[in-house]
């Protein structure tokens, strides 16, 4: 029985390492990419491997704009969201969860409607209210004259602190527990909050290492929202940043994917520090809906 179980388990492990090879070819090819010559792409030359390996492409990209304000930017603005958005979507999520209240079902449905929204739809209102920021950016307090939060990050932030995704998420994560804890809490006199802080949220490592990963990924790799929302050359992050190497005539591939490879190093050493919460988590948050 056991020789048949291992034979059944080979066309799957089959399927799943053709399935990893091919997501890490591009990972791969961006790497080999990194470390050609710029004659390379002069010739047009089309070889997967560097004709000559040139491992000083990567401080020639470190080196052609000013990536140590990029990164303090990125890490900035990572840091701040990641963590109010911890807060808010688990505060969220413990409560669409755990406490019954009227409206509950149909509040939670508007909100999973947000995950059918593109990001572009809702660009154009979310500027406008940012540029009406009353009393900031030289506005007046009708939020008339001025920039409003543009420029700053506060609009790279706070637009970013609460998501339909981390909501669904949390909840789905805090619907696990058994009700016994919110009636052992409710007989020690623990309100809602308190139980939050005391029980659910010691327990939360799994879900803090899933939502954690996923919205650092994403505000680390946005590209559109601070494109829209900034202007100036303080305000750029890191992916602003990588368009240094787009010219108006040519682009300089090498130095591009060798800056990529160094701007994905923190994520990918994020992942494997916390890859067995993250597991975990999906898992657990997956069981019961």
């Amino acid at each position: 029985m056991k020789v048949h179980s291992i034979h059944r388990r080979i066309p799957i492990h089959l399927i799943l390492a053709a399935a990893s090879v091919v997501m890490l070819i591009p990972f791969v090819v961006m790497i080999l990419t990194s470390f050609k010559g710029d004659e390379e792409f002069s010739l047009a030359a089309n070889a997967l491997l560097p004709l000559a390996w040139h491992p000083e492409n990567y401080l020639r990209a470190m080196t052609v704009t000013n990536w140590g304000l990029y990164f303090k930017n990125s890490i900035i603005v990572t840091v701040f969201t990641v963590g109010g958005s911890l807060f808010f979507n688990m505060m969220a999520g413990y409560t669409f969860a755990r406490m019954a209240f009227r409206g509950r079902d149909f509040i939670f449905i508007m909100v999973l409607v947000g995950l059918m929204v593109p990001a572009q739809v809702t660009v154009i209102p979310q500027f406008l209210i940012l540029k009406s920021i009353p009393l900031f950016g030289g506005n007046d307090l009708l939020g008339n004259g001025g920039n409003g939060w543009l420029d700053t990050y506060f609009a790279l932030v706070v637009p970013e602190l609460s998501g339909s995704f981390g909501i669904f998420l949390a909840r789905q994560f805090y619907l696990q527990f058994p009700k016994a804890l919110d009636d052992a809490a409710q007989i020690d006199g623990a309100g809602a909050f308190r139980s939050f802080l005391s029980i659910y949220l010691p327990q939360s490592g799994p879900l803090f290492a899933t939502l954690g990963i996923f919205k650092t990924v994403h505000i680390w790799n946005d590209f559109f929202h601070p494109l829209i929302y900034t202007n100036s050359e303080a305000m750029r992050t890191i992916q602003l940043g990588l368009q240094v190497f787009n010219g108006q005539y040519q682009i300089q591939y090498n130095l591009l994917m060798a800056a990529t490879v160094v701007v994905s190093l923190p994520l990918i050493l994020m992942f494997f520090m916390f890859q067995k919460q993250f597991i975990k988590s999906l898992i657990s948050s997956s069981v019961k809906g």
